[in-house]
């Protein structure tokens, strides 16, 4: 692995194509070296878990919205979209989108955590549809993704985007055109360019997720998948992209990020380097922002200790700067502990997610959201009770290049209304690698079976899962079977019309649902 040094230059100074960082992203991308056999069976877990989820969200209005405007943009060749028959095909920047929607709407696929966070599952909508509509074959999508990945997680141990108020897919499009370009067999200038373009258009602000979360947090991602098909087609047409993209004069790192003297190291491999990065990446367990994943297994763990409820007096949870400030009260969002919030804004709170997990002893990716549920008087008032805190040392464990001293849990002291205390710590969530159960192939497909009950039908669930098992091997036309399909009845309620939808007969319709 090789770490390079990454600043800004300003544009009197002469920075070589080969010295930029987009350069080197490109190269690593247009680097063809095998693909271990552990890596290629994690491509297909998350390639699972993905699915999983997707089905889970299915029917939800965004997923639903989505695949709206998706549809609006057929192919013949093409992409195919979740929940759809995969003769149907559409445009892939638009399957990747309704996809990627899909996969993100219920924020429980797969997570890595560095200097910044990320999910780098949201790399699979793009570059499987690219790969449908190609026709390309299971082996190049592999190496495809396991380029995609190497490139996130690579800039997420490097850069760190939140503490500048930029939302994530700002390394979700670089990674994704990256991985497209892998899959194509692309030359590093266009992979390069490609990079750079995907970079430009994808750095946006984290009001995405701060305050009053919208559906926007699910569609973000895909935006980004969808941005990074474009950029990819556009170069390839002989285009080119603003340059040098992050350390240009007037480039991401001088004003977006930490500013003309800022540096930063991103670690990537050498040429010929096998491609592991997926390997240090995890999925989840439990259906919420993955700094909770340990906190809901510890609660579950501590539940039966504490006994009543009702006896507790507070809930201090000790945990990392990253945590406080972002799920817990650190981040000083009254919406947290409203609950009236949404379901996007209570996966942001740790508070109620401690408390849900307290009282139900684990939880669902469904009912423990469910308006109902957050508006229970007693749920309420334990809520109310549960408060973060930074410790320095769980702070720097997050941080921690170390993975046996990586952790994302924290201590939770209780107090309780006779004085008394309960104490107890989580590094890791039980799932994680290094977790006390952690996921292997039958738990992705326990997971996909689990979300999909009552959606998928059980033969097109077996269907899917075998042609995950032949991944590596699937021909060029095959990729489509990586799709599952439900009835029309499980697809949700038609969503209002839109632009795509537009149709002389159609105006007044439109008007009145917009009025409405």
């Amino acid at each position: 692995m090789k770490h390079h040094k990454v600043r800004t230059y300003k544009s009197a100074e002469r920075l070589d194509r080969a010295d930029q960082l987009a350069w080197k992203i490109a190269s690593v991308a247009a680097d063809p070296v095998r693909i271990e056999d552990e890596v290629a069976e994690m491509i297909g877990n998350r390639i699972i878990d993905n699915a999983a989820v997707a089905a889970a969200s299915i029917a939800r209005h965004p997923v639903v919205t989505a695949r709206a405007q998706a549809v609006a943009h057929p192919k013949q060749a093409g992409a195919t979209i979740f929940g759809l028959p995969s003769s149907q095909r559409y445009s892939p920047e638009w399957a990747a989108w309704a996809n990627g929607v899909a996969v993100r709407e219920l924020d429980f696929h797969d997570t890595f955590l560095a200097a910044d966070y990320s999910h780098p599952g949201d790399n699979i909508p793009p570059v499987l549809a690219v790969a449908q509509h190609c026709g390309s074959s299971g082996e190049d999508l592999v190496r495809a993704l396991a380029a995609a990945y190497e490139i996130q997680v690579g800039l997420v141990k490097g850069i760190c985007l939140h503490e500048h108020k930029i939302d994530h897919i700002a390394h979700l499009g670089p990674s994704a055109a990256a991985g497209i370009g892998a899959l194509l067999g692309l030359p590093t200038e266009t992979i390069y360019q490609a990079v750079q373009q995907a970079l430009h258009v994808t750095t946006t602000t984290r009001q995405s997720r701060k305050g009053e979360i919208s559906s926007w947090k699910a569609y973000a991602p895909a935006f980004a998948g969808k941005m990074a098909i474009e950029a990819v087609d556009r170069v390839m047409r002989g285009e080119g992209a603003p340059s040098p993209a992050y350390e240009g004069e007037d480039g991401l790192i001088a004003w977006l990020l930490g500013g003309p003297k800022a540096e930063y190291t991103v670690p990537l491999p050498q040429k010929g380097e096998l491609k592991r990065a997926i390997l240090d990446t995890y999925t989840k367990e439990h259906s919420a922002e993955y700094q909770s994943q340990a906190l809901i297994d510890l609660a579950r763990r501590m539940g039966p200790d504490i006994g009543n409820l009702a006896g507790i007096e507070s809930i201090v949870i000790h945990t990392s700067h990253h945590t406080h400030y972002v799920i817990g009260t650190g981040a000083n969002d009254p919406q947290k502990m409203d609950p009236k919030a949404s379901r996007e804004t209570l996966d942001h709170s740790i508070m109620y997610i401690f408390a849900v997990a307290l009282e139900d002893g684990g939880w669902h990716h469904e009912k423990s959201y469910a308006p109902e549920r957050a508006a229970r008087p007693e749920t309420i008032a334990l809520w109310r009770k549960i408060s973060t805190v930074e410790d320095p040392e769980w702070t720097r464990r997050y941080h921690s290049h170390d993975p046996r001293q990586k952790a994302f849990g924290g201590r939770v002291v209780v107090t309780l209304k006779g004085g008394s205390t309960i104490s107890d710590e989580i590094a890791v969530a039980d799932a994680h690698p290094l977790g006390a159960r952690p996921f292997k192939r039958p738990d992705y497909v326990r997971k996909f079976r689990t979300l999909a009950e009552g959606v998928i039908a059980a033969p097109e669930q077996d269907r899917f899962i075998a042609a995950v098992e032949r991944l590596p091997t699937l021909r060029p036309g095959e990729l489509s079977e990586l799709n599952f399909a439900v009835e029309p009845s499980r697809l949700g309620a038609a969503p209002q019309r839109g632009i795509f939808d537009w149709q002389p007969d159609t105006r007044a319709s439109v008007r009145r649902a917009a009025a409405s």
